[in-house]
């Protein structure tokens, strides 16, 4: 078991990381027994549902559970608000907890609702998918999504704690797994040569690829926990990746757009042999490395991304593997560059 500190600003936790974690004892640990609403979709809550809600209660925890349909068109302000209205009616107060059990959908929605029900309250992170665990479940961004685009409507809101069961990964898609492996190199290609090719070699574990992703999070959300500036280049392959995603109306999944994100910023940016590296290891991780969609179409989508500054949009171009830069570009710029990455995608594949 590997336990990583986040210390934000707003907030310092701990994320536990390990085989067959008892959710219960470990909660118990930062939080004495209350009423707890178990926020989770339908496909987590089957297989693993039963089982998480006996292990709370057994801890002395009385359970509540709220259950909604799986996939990214459920992470919406109408399913928001249906989870507050049945915490109303269940006497879910302050000084109770949200426990989101799930991957990103599900962390992302709880954690909105926790930042804003009552003003605020505390919420804990299980998640179920190796996505979550390396990325969306760690450093305290909630949002749901508008018809415009992904993430449009959220807040900061940092989680009590971080309960992440490598176990729960062995039941996971072989398409679902290759999305949390998309974030995992991410992370390489942006911070950690040494892990890229760790990951490249198949030469890491679960346990051991987390708190290696988890612990580079947690040292860039310490400096920036409200992504004024570093935090930025975690956005590495999502301007690009977001687009694929919503001109998709969410057929293409989250780790498969920043996938194809990747892909092209590697393919414009990096020295030929180090992009050949970067898209080798995403298409052995049966990952995608373009979508069939105009290009115009998805610089313009653009318009829609949260870093835009007026005219321009922030992104994160790589330098090379383990380094990254932040630059402002305008659309026809942010057009050029994605022409070129994908040119260059077919030529080197």
């Amino acid at each position: 078991m590997k336990k990583i500190h986040v210390a934000a600003s707003t907030k310092e936790y701990d994320v536990i990381i390990g085989e067959g974690l008892n959710y219960g004892a470990l909660l118990k640990e930062v939080h004495a027994p209350c009423k707890l609403m178990v926020v989770s979709d339908d496909t987590v809550f089957s297989l693993h549902g039963e089982k998480t809600l006996q292990s709370l209660q057994d801890a002395g925890f009385e359970t509540r559970t709220f259950v909604f349909e799986h996939g990214e068109k459920s992470k919406t302000l109408a399913v928001a608000e249906k989870l507050m209205i049945q915490m109303i009616e269940e006497e879910i107060t302050k000084t109770d907890l949200l426990v989101a059990l799930g991957g990103g959908v599900v962390g992302d929605l709880t954690g909105m609702v926790a930042s804003v029900f009552l003003r605020g309250m505390n919420f804990v992170q299980f998640p179920t998918t190796l996505l979550a665990a390396v990325d969306s479940s760690v450093g305290g961004k909630t949002a749901v999504d508008l018809p415009n685009g992904k993430n449009m409507v959220g807040a900061f809101h940092q989680p009590l704690t971080v309960l992440c069961d490598t176990d729960k990964f062995k039941t996971l898609p072989e398409e679902i797994y290759a999305e949390g492996m998309a974030e995992s190199i991410k992370y390489g290609i942006i911070y950690d040569a040494e892990l890229f090719e760790k990951i490249e070699k198949n030469a890491i574990s679960d346990e051991e690829l987390v708190a290696a992703c988890v612990q580079i999070k947690a040292d860039i959300v310490a400096k920036d926990e409200f992504d004024r500036g570093p935090r930025h280049i975690l956005n590495f392959g999502h301007t690009l990746g977001h687009a694929v995603e919503t001109l998709s109306e969410y057929t293409i999944g989250h780790g498969q757009g920043v996938a194809i994100g990747m892909a092209a910023l590697c393919a414009a940016k990096l020295p030929e042999n180090e992009a050949k590296r970067v898209l080798h290891v995403l298409t052995d991780r049966k990952l995608p490395l373009k979508a069939d969609f105009d290009i115009h179409d998805l610089a313009v989508q653009a318009k829609a991304d949260k870093k835009r500054h007026g005219n321009l949009v922030r992104v994160v171009l790589p330098i090379s593997i383990g380094e990254v830069e932040l630059k402002d570009v305008n659309l026809t710029e942010w057009e050029e560059i994605l022409k070129d990455g994908t040119d260059k995608v077919n030529s080197i594949m």
